[in-house]
């Protein structure tokens, strides 16, 4: 049971309102459902929700923002392979590339918000820099 973060409520509750926009007045069912679990988080100075007590219809919201988002953090580099316990290409442990295919979607984003943080596989770092080694040669600021 793992617990859904407090940014990913924010992520969700500003995709829907790209999407549904509402009339100025009242936000669409999807962002009034996630906003009530987001204000609770904040009132309770909580940072996640469990993803099995969340109610039914801010769960259905969260979910379908959650289809709309990357499956799976690998860049086809995966050294867990060669037995690195943590994959240098997406920054995953070998158990969570594993067990990546029964994780849940919560379970998925508690791992994605770790290796976003920790910012160090190359998926974050080499290929960034590879890009602005590019920009640097053409002479475009990067």
């Amino acid at each position: 049971m793992a617990g859904i973060h407090i940014t990913d409520i924010e992520a969700a509750i500003n995709w829907w309102r790209q999407r549904e926009p509402g009339d100025g007045l009242s936000a669409c069912p999807p962002v009034q459902a996630l906003a009530e679990v987001y204000a609770l988080l904040v009132y309770h100075r909580d940072s996640e929700c469990d993803e099995d007590t969340m109610p039914a219809a801010a769960r259905e919201a969260w979910l379908r923002w959650y289809d709309s988002t990357p499956d799976a953090p690998c860049i086809a580099i995966c050294s867990t392979s060669q037995g690195d316990e943590l994959c240098k290409g997406c920054g995953r442990t070998f158990d969570e590339v594993q067990n990546w295919p029964v994780m849940t979607p919560a379970e998925k984003r508690v791992t994605w918000r770790r290796i976003s943080l920790e910012g160090t596989a190359w998926r974050f770092n080499r290929y960034a820099e590879r890009a602005l080694e590019r920009k640097a040669g053409t002479g475009e600021a990067p």
